[in-house]
């Protein structure tokens, strides 16, 4: 199918028109995507707004300092407990309060692509580290956020980049920031592996910070990718990151999070993107308004043409309910169902798309979805799910049904759904509202993002 785009047509700007109109639906989808979800009222002021508008809003409001003192006191307090699944919760607490959400929806994509598990980091400080250097170049210089997650505590533990020496290279760093960082598969040889391994030697780590040992770096000649030079750590990161690959590859793994997991998306489909990113120094904020102001982005290409992970799905349910509930709960649900803050299953970080649904998960997301709703700690605008919705002029079954379409669905429910859901709503005298949010969020329509 990619082979019918047009990457002019896509990348161009959006105009809102009778076919594709910008109103509360539309809104809802930029919502989902750049972040984890709205509620109607702001999905309704998002829809008085242009769309140009609203994606500078996302990438250009900055967090309030009072929140980042919050959250740096929360993190803390996670850490002094020696548990890092306490800073799991904290994350996952984050993204549900967070102001500037395409920032933290941003910095779950840098998470999956640097993947570093606390499973074999289990020191919180360097997870916390590595974090909030994620989220500090969350649109930013790419270049810079490259050399500096090759010199991350957490990064060189994690792929055993701190006991690199010249006399035993070790070559699972040069491997990965070459094949999953920044280059893909195909784009070098087990020789350049090999030599800029030797780059890296004498990097490790002293008192939990980076320190480079030159008298275990290996300071000959090396080859990599056809450059020569006695070259350090600093200028293998360089020599890699200016193959005429690495804007395609990053510009290709933006489009597959933000736009649509199928079908995968085509050298051709991303060049211009590959431009832009290389214009602009490896700058990533102008891609990403590029990518959320297109024509590709508003597209059938695109609405509800990926599946919602499961931090996609429980996080955007409740942000677009205003939602609370027991952060520490949250993140081990949805570590269950595959999606572990700070736990990716290996340094490819997680596949998604398809294989976030199989009848195991179908049923895990099922009950997530229960356990979040019934939970005596979750609550709705601080209050219950039915006052809340009652607050919202949400009364009636029908009505309800509407309301939760158009802020928690990327496509249409089907009417048979609809008045399944209505039935069950109207045959109980008790906990409807209840049986009839989850029977809503376990229809395959709600899967999609």
């Amino acid at each position: 199918m990619n082979s019918i785009i047009d990457p002019d047509w896509a990348w161009a700007e959006f105009q809102p028109d009778a076919e594709t109109p910008w109103n509360l639906r539309t809104a809802a989808h930029l919502f989902r995507r750049a972040g984890f979800g709205a509620t109607h009222g702001e999905l309704t002021a998002a829809a008085e707004k242009k769309p140009t508008a609203i994606v500078d809003e996302l990438l250009g409001t900055p967090e309030p300092e009072s929140f980042q003192a919050e959250m740096k006191s929360l993190a803390n307090a996670a850490i002094a407990t020696g548990n890092v699944k306490q800073l799991s919760a904290w994350w996952a607490y984050r993204m549900l309060n967070t102001p500037v959400q395409m920032q933290e929806k941003t910095t779950l994509f840098w998470h999956g692509h640097f993947a570093t598990s606390a499973e074999k980091v289990t020191d919180g400080h360097l997870m916390l580290t590595q974090n909030e250097l994620l989220r500090s170049y969350a649109f930013g210089d790419f270049s810079k956020l490259l050399l500096e997650i090759s010199r991350d505590p957490a990064m060189l533990i994690y792929l055993d980049s701190d006991t690199n020496r010249k006399s035993h290279p070790n070559e699972n760093y040069a491997r990965e920031i070459m094949e999953l960082f920044s280059l893909g598969e195909g784009q070098y040889t087990e020789t350049d592996i090999r030599e800029l391994a030797r780059c890296f030697t004498g990097w490790e780590i002293r008192r939990n910070e980076f320190r480079f040992n030159r008298y275990q770096h290996d300071d000959g000649k090396k080859t990599i990718l056809s450059q020569t030079g006695d070259f350090g750590g600093e200028d293998g990161v360089r020599i890699v990151l200016g193959q005429k690959s690495a804007p395609e590859f990053i510009a290709l793994k933006l489009v597959r999070y933000f736009v649509m997991d199928e079908p995968a998306p085509t050298v051709e489909l991303v060049a211009p993107l590959a431009k832009e990113l290389r214009d602009s120094a490896m700058i990533i904020q102008p891609v990403l308004r590029r990518i959320l102001t297109s024509n590709l982005f508003y597209s059938p290409l695109s609405l509800g043409r990926k599946v919602r992970s499961p931090v996609e799905l429980a996080i955007g349910l409740l942000r677009s309910l205003e939602g609370s509930t027991n952060a520490f709960d949250l993140a081990e649900e949805m570590l269950t169902l595959g999606q572990g803050l700070l736990y990716p299953p290996s340094v490819k970080g997680w596949d998604g798309g398809r294989t976030w649904i199989n009848s195991s998960t179908l049923l895990g997301r099922s009950n997530l979805v229960r356990k979040l709703i019934t939970n005596d700690k979750t609550r709705f605008g601080k209050t219950s799910l039915k006052e809340y919705l009652a607050a919202q002029k949400a009364k009636n079954p029908r009505d309800i049904i509407d309301y939760l379409e158009a802020i928690l669905f990327a496509i249409p429910i089907p009417d048979a759904a609809k008045d399944r859901v209505e039935s069950l709503m109207k045959s109980r005298s008790d906990g409807n509202l209840i049986e009839g949010l989850h029977a809503l969020c376990t229809i395959p329509e709600f899967q999609l993002g």
